[in-house]
């Protein structure tokens, strides 16, 4: 790839966010009601290439239980309020009532109360007795902590997110998380990232993951990139990522799934990550504007509850669409918001593939927007 030079000893690589793409048709179309956009995460099917991202305004037990039953795979926040109090519904409640200058404060008073184990694995069991694939997440450092309360609960599958993470972290003053050996010692399949290289990418597949995650921060909530000044544009995050994936793949037989996270919100944007390499995307901002959304009409992550360097925002997003609406339709306009599932199989179809494997071999060109490119971070 071509390089910039920035100034004298410093060159970069152009990159691309999602928006900056477009997918190129190809000769021959297909029926979308013949497309095939399920994938399988280790021992489980899952209909849908949709992860509901790890946030309390995203993901409750019963609505991780409902998504599930649509066909998507969600992901509790273990270190969320559903772990921190017994009933966190009220405070939800509270919270989606407040004025936007209050909730910043509210949000780091109710995440100051410490995690509880027998929560965890409650609210863990309560989405597996249900029937639905059980998945948690949990940041590196205390993934060793809060994994064996998780898998107490008959938790499905892990997932070990952070805003960066990293096979190999180094600290001289506090005990690191060895993501290799705490996947090894683990009998339930993992996801781990953020990353948004190849390098780091292939590193965290060569831990035994299952999947890696793509990105550093969610989108249109987080200010990663004001706050530290890092990130990839999506786009480009996800080739790298796709490349190490076939690296991988070269070296072990192995396929490990690329699941990314970003400014991911319009059906457009899905058949963009998928079309640059992604198996699945991580969604946070159109599920938390959904009816029976447990954030009540807000939008946050954890990365906004952090005590002392918050880097993302609570944003109000309404309650205008239901969850099946926003997946399957119909949708009430023509922005590409609703009817995720149908934009995206009618997409892979006028491509003319049967299936998302297929749909990683569509021709994409860039097409620069009139604005700054969405950073994945």
């Amino acid at each position: 790839m071509v390089e910039l030079e920035i100034g004298i000893g410093k060159s970069a690589r152009q990159a691309f966010g999602l928006d900056q793409l477009s997918i190129v048709p190809s000769r021959r179309t297909r029926d979308a009601a013949d497309v095939d956009i399920s994938w399988q995460l280790d021992a489980f099917r899952l209909d849908l290439p949709l992860v509901a991202a790890p946030s309390d305004a995203v993901v409750s037990p019963a609505q991780a239980i409902e998504l599930n039953r649509l066909g998507a795979l969600a992901v509790l926040d273990l270190e969320g309020l559903w772990t921190r109090y017994e009933d966190p519904a009220p405070l939800l409640a509270e919270l989606g009532r407040m004025s936007a200058g209050a909730v910043a404060q509210r949000l780091a008073e109710l995440y100051a109360e410490p995690v509880h184990l027998e929560l965890v694995t409650a609210r863990v069991a309560e989405i597996s007795t249900s029937g639905a694939v059980a998945c948690g997440a949990v940041s590196p450092q205390h993934a060793a902590a809060l994994a064996p309360a998780a898998l107490a609960g008959e938790l499905d599958v892990l997932v070990v997110q952070g805003t960066v993470v990293s096979a190999d972290h180094v600290s001289k003053t506090a005990e690191t998380l060895d993501l290799a050996a705490l996947i090894r010692e683990l009998d339930v399949p993992v996801l781990v990232g953020g990353c948004a290289s190849y390098q780091a990418a292939l590193h965290l597949m060569r831990t035994g993951a299952v999947g890696v995650i793509v990105g550093t921060g969610p989108g249109g909530s987080s200010t990663t990139a004001e706050v530290l000044g890092i990130g990839v544009p999506l786009g480009t995050a996800i080739a790298d990522a796709a490349g190490a994936r076939s690296r991988h793949l070269e070296e072990t037989g192995v396929y490990v799934h690329v699941v990314a996270e970003g400014p991911i919100t319009t059906g457009a944007d899905v058949a963009k990550a998928l079309a640059c390499g992604a198996d699945a995307v991580m969604l946070g901002t159109p599920l938390a504007g959904t009816s029976t959304a447990p954030g009540c009409g807000r939008h946050w992550t954890g990365a906004a509850t952090h005590q002392r360097l918050p880097r993302a925002v609570c944003s109000q997003v309404g309650t205008e669409a239901t969850l099946g609406e926003v997946l399957f339709g119909p949708a009430r306009s023509a922005d590409g918001r609703t009817n995720l599932v149908g934009a995206l199989c009618k997409t892979i179809a006028l491509c003319g593939y049967a299936n998302v494997r297929e749909f990683h071999k569509a021709d994409v060109v860039v097409a620069p927007s009139a604005g700054r490119a969405p950073l994945a971070g």
